[in-house]
């Protein structure tokens, strides 16, 4: 939210989406990105009818809610300078625990939400790759990953390192997949 904004608190949105259906306007960066489709799951939950207005990205979406052109904005990354310079009002993290940086703001799980959204990314290959190619990728991955000068880009995107084998990785995409299916048949959306 701007900072300007009446609505303080989560609670704030969801009492005025519940309010006013289709009035509260909320940016993501793009039409099925797990974050419209986390924002889609909340307004099920919460019986809100919202209005989305998708972008190509985070850049879009941000110039959007400064320029009072969308109320909300849900996005995972870019905005931290934006709430530390007092210019948007962070109401909610998705994360399994608070955030370092905002310990103050709670998430969707301190909020009674059975929800944690993440936006992992992970790495695929054809079926019956050669195993030994397989640990050469993830090898090379998991060391990248582990860097210290990627740390530093994740703190400084009040990001943490999310790591998860290959067969737990797909074990975790099976259920996301299963768990989002109802969300985009609702919304209408191509799987």
């Amino acid at each position: 939210m701007r900072e300007d904004s009446p609505l303080k608190t989560w609670k704030d949105l969801v009492a005025y989406a519940k309010a006013n259906p289709g009035k509260l306007t909320y940016a993501s960066p793009g039409l099925g990105s797990s974050l419209h489709i986390t924002m889609e799951n909340l307004a099920a939950r919460e019986g809100m009818e919202l209005l989305h207005v998708p972008f190509k990205g985070y850049a879009d979406a941000s110039v959007a809610l400064l320029g009072g052109h969308v109320m909300a904005h849900a996005d995972s990354t870019g905005w931290a300078e934006l709430v530390d310079a007092g210019r948007v009002r962070l109401l909610v993290t998705w994360g399994a625990q608070r955030t370092k940086r905002w310990p103050q703001v709670p998430t969707l799980k301190d909020l009674g939400y059975p929800i944690v959204a993440n936006s992992p990314y992970g790495l695929a290959g054809p079926k019956g790759m050669d195993p030994a190619v397989v640990k050469v990728l993830h090898d090379a991955f998991k060391k990248a990953l582990e860097d210290p000068d990627y740390q530093k880009i994740l703190e400084r995107l009040d990001q943490e390192a999310y790591y998860l084998n290959g067969a737990d990785y797909a074990t975790l995409a099976r259920k996301t997949f299963e768990e989002e299916r109802e969300v985009v048949k609702r919304l209408g959306l191509r799987m």
